[in-house]
């Protein structure tokens, strides 16, 4: 044979009648399942519609990310099953890619598929199926294995390093079943193929489907015919069934990420007056009152349980289950039911608003997004009650959450001769001090080390004092959508009025908040972490990094810092030596549980997310536990206790630079 001819045949041994009665069933189950998609889009529609810009190359950006590259499924924590998923992914895209290629050969006047190509195809494909096979026996073994348990139990398993407890209804069982069969049937059908058809190329070409027709005898062609009906029937019955069972997130997933939200990971979506005035609703009290986007969303789920497994509610025993809320959802979505129906309240203000879950999600869901929004309309109900209701009212009656006034901002300045941005001399850096900075007695001493600090470096700055207000971050979160946005056009004005072009914040919250939100409203500064001037500072040789020695300092990173905002690097470059890491450290950090609005809520002793990330830190075995957020060291203080010294970077770096 002719190399360049070296081919197999289509529809071997096949009539015309059998031909077309493939056709028929493949037509009718893909026709089905177009059906069962279009029923599922007109759920999505029912939702708001898409405010944010997007574009082909951003649709592309998101999916080749966070769907090609698997950006998520590879940074999970070990144990879950990511190599397993890359198994099933990338053999079940590879097939697809190889089928497609094949239709594109057999229906278009371009042909391609012979010679040298056909062999590489072959090959790829075998292997690639192979692939496919052990990923699905692996999670076919690995859901039989675990243990059905309640999802409030997962956290616990996944955090002492055992799997996540995965659901396992017939319909999970079913999807799994059938992609096996699809599979086996696939290479038998191959290896039928060999058996009754040989060719010299096949021992090569196909090795797989070479040692299946190893294990059959010399097939006649009604045999083969039969045993490529059974493989054609189990993937016209995949079609069919792909709508109805998990794998619909192989395609919605793609959907879902290629129009998420451009936003940052810390920012939440704006309410405006004209939407207000429009639908007389703020928030979402219904599934219709989220956007078309996050509905997508919600059917693209794969219920890994990852959300769950980060969450440090669930992790506390609280009743917050991510997975749940969105299951919940996405099924007040099809019923038309409130969000009250399927999300208590007890969950519903569990949350932290940390974006661990939103972060782990592989398909890029915004759970906080959806959290916030169903707090936004209780809020506007009438229906909060407790510490945050207090909280709210305190803000916005002094601007200060606590209830301090005004005039107490500038206390912790006494003795230190800082310049203040009403005095009218130019300066180059607003520092703005923050609510906890200003006022919390633990909180001033680190807004003091910075202020030495940049006194020492000869930075050009000056601070706001009494004209500085509350941010509105903890308003926002805990939903009173306005009375933030009254915050923000405040703070902004004031800025502007002086013409801020940098801001340098201790708080990570503010700092969220001016630098992800703010724009929104007219806020175009740069903003920085106080870590991160520091860190240039020290660069430039204007400051001296601190003394430490190896292993003796462990730093807790703030979510608003690490995860919402990436800043990992700045404050582990202020010591001359290298912290030890705790088992979550950087993105994966775990939340101290103040985000939220949680500072103001009540909470049970056993159910204190900031107990269990202090017993993580202590674990190191270091004697000073680094913190660089304000409200992570309210909440671990009391976890710590005089077992190892709790101090802000900046208090560490002041003592290497003439301070105290």
């Amino acid at each position: 044979m002719n190399p360049d001819q070296i081919t197999r045949p289509e529809f071997l041994f096949l009539s015309p009648a059998e031909i077309t009665l493939f056709y028929a069933l493949v037509w009718l189950s893909l026709g089905y399942a177009a059906w069962q998609f279009v029923g599922q889009a007109r759920a999505w529609r029912t939702g708001q519609p898409i405010s944010w810009p997007s574009g082909p190359r951003q649709w592309w950006a998101n999916v080749d990310a966070n769907v090609l590259s698997q950006r998520r499924v590879r940074a999970a924590r070990k144990g879950n099953g990511a190599p397993m998923h890359l198994l099933i992914f990338y053999g079940f895209l590879t097939l697809f890619a190889g089928t497609t290629l094949l239709a594109v050969n057999t229906y278009s006047p371009v042909k391609f598929h012979f010679g040298a190509y056909y062999l590489l195809f072959e090959q790829v494909m075998d292997w690639m199926g192979l692939s496919l096979l052990a990923g699905l026996i692996w999670a076919l073994g690995r859901r039989l294995r675990i243990k059905r348990g309640a999802s409030a139990h997962a956290p616990r398993e996944a955090e002492e390093g055992g799997p996540i407890p995965l659901s396992q209804t017939p319909a999970d069982f079913a999807a799994l079943g059938l992609l096996i069969l699809v599979t086996l049937t696939g290479f038998l059908a191959e290896g039928a193929r060999i058996s009754a058809h040989p060719e010299p190329f096949d021992t090569s070409s196909s090795p797989v489907g070479f040692l299946f027709s190893l294990l059959l005898p010399r097939l006649s062609a009604p045999e083969y015919r039969a045993i490529w009906w059974i493989h054609s029937v189990s993937v016209i019955a995949l079609f069919a069934a792909f709508p109805h069972l998990r794998l619909r997130h192989a395609v919605l997933a793609v959907l879902s990420t290629a129009g998420s939200p451009p936003t940052p990971l810390g920012a939440l979506k704006s309410v405006t007056l004209e939407s207000f005035e429009e639908t007389g609703r703020i928030g979402a009290e219904s599934a219709r009152d989220y956007s078309r986007w996050h509905l997508l969303s919600l059917d693209a789920c794969m219920e890994c349980g990852r959300c769950t497994e980060v969450c440090p509610a669930a992790r506390a025993g609280k009743s917050l289950d991510p997975k749940q809320v969105v299951q919940g959802i996405r099924g007040a979505m099809r019923s038309n039911s409130s969000i009250a129906s399927v999300v208590d309240d007890e969950a519903l203000w569990a949350c932290t608003t940390c974006n661990a879950c939103v972060e782990a999600c592989p398909v890029l869901i915004r759970h906080v997004d959806l959290l916030v929004d169903a707090r936004r309309s209780v809020v506007a109900d009438g229906r909060l009650s407790g510490g945050a209701v207090t909280m709210l009212r305190q803000t916005e009656r002094t601007g200060h959450p606590w209830g301090s006034p005004a005039s107490q901002r500038e206390e912790w300045m006494k003795g230190l001769d800082l310049p203040l941005a009403r005095d009218g001399k130019p300066f180059e850096i607003l520092f703005w001090v923050g609510c906890l900075g200003a006022s919390d007695s633990a909180a001033a001493k680190t807004t003091r080390a910075v202020a030495h600090l940049l006194k020492i470096a000869g930075v050009s700055f000056a601070c706001l004092g009494r004209e500085e207000t509350c941010t509105g971050d903890a308003a926002r979160r805990v939903g009173d959508e306005f009375l933030f946005q009254t915050k923000a056009a405040e703070n902004v004005a004031t800025l502007n009025r002086y013409g801020v072009q940098k801001v340098v914040t201790t708080c990570p919250h503010c700092l969220n908040t001016l630098r992800n939100e703010y724009p929104a409203f007219g806020g175009s500064w740069e903003v920085l972490h106080h870590t991160e001037l520091l860190s240039q500072l020290i660069d430039e040789g204007r400051l001296n990094p601190a003394k430490a020695e190896h292993g003796e300092m462990v730093f807790h990173d703030p979510c608003y810092l690490a995860r919402a905002n990436g800043i990992v690097d700045a404050p582990r470059k202020l010591v001359d030596s290298p912290m030890v890491e705790p088992r979550h450290h950087g993105v994966k950090t775990l939340c101290c549980g103040a985000g939220g609005g949680r500072m103001w809520m009540d909470e049970s002793a056993a159910q204190r997310p900031a107990d269990r990330r202090a017993e993580e830190l202590l674990e190191t075995g270091a004697k000073t536990v680094v913190v660089g957020c304000p409200f992570c060291r309210i909440m671990l203080e009391p976890a710590v206790g005089t077992r190892a010294s709790l101090l802000d970077i900046a208090q560490i770096l002041t003592a290497s630079n003439g301070g105290e």
